[in-house]
C-alpha cells in the first residue's frame, strides 16, 4: 500500500507543481482565470504558492508521514474550494471535472498515505 502512496503522491506533487508554477509567475492564462472568479491577482498567487507547499509537502511527507497527511488534506480543501468556485461560476461540467478529479485524488492519497502511517 506503501507503493500505491508514493507513486500517488509523486504524480500529485508533479500535478500541483505545475499548476502552481504558472500561478506564480502571473501567466496570462492565470490572469485570465483571476478575472473569470473576480479575484485579485496576488490571490491567485498565493493559491499557486499553496499548490507549491501541497507538492513539496506530498514528496517531503513520503518519509515523514504527518506530513504528507496535512499537505494530501490541505490539497483537498484548496481543490473543493476551487470546485466551488467554478460551481458559484455556473462554469460547464467540463471545467469542473479537473479541480473535482484533482481533489479526489488527493482524498485517495490523504487516505492511503494515513493508512501507512
Amino acid at each position: 500500500m506503501f507503493t500505491t502512496a508514493l507513486v500517488l503522491s509523486v504524480l500529485l506533487a508533479a500535478f500541483f507543481a505545475a499548476t502552481g508554477v504558472p500561478k506564480i509567475a502571473g501567466a496570462k492564462l492565470m490572469h485570465d482565470v483571476a478575472d473569470h472568479f473576480g479575484l485579485p491577482d496576488a490571490l491567485v498567487r498565493g493559491i499557486g504558492g499553496a499548490e507549491l507547499a501541497g507538492a513539496a509537502g506530498l514528496v517531503t511527507g513520503l518519509p515523514v508521514a504527518p506530513l504528507g497527511i496535512a499537505a494530501a488534506a490541505g490539497l483537498v480543501l484548496l481543490m473543493a474550494s476551487a470546485v466551488a468556485f467554478h460551481i458559484r461560476a455556473k462554469d460547464p461540467a467540463a471545467r469542473i471535472a479537473g479541480p473535482a478529479i484533482a481533489a479526489l485524488a488527493a482524498i485517495a492519497a490523504l487516505a492511503l498515505r494515513a493508512g501507512t502511517a
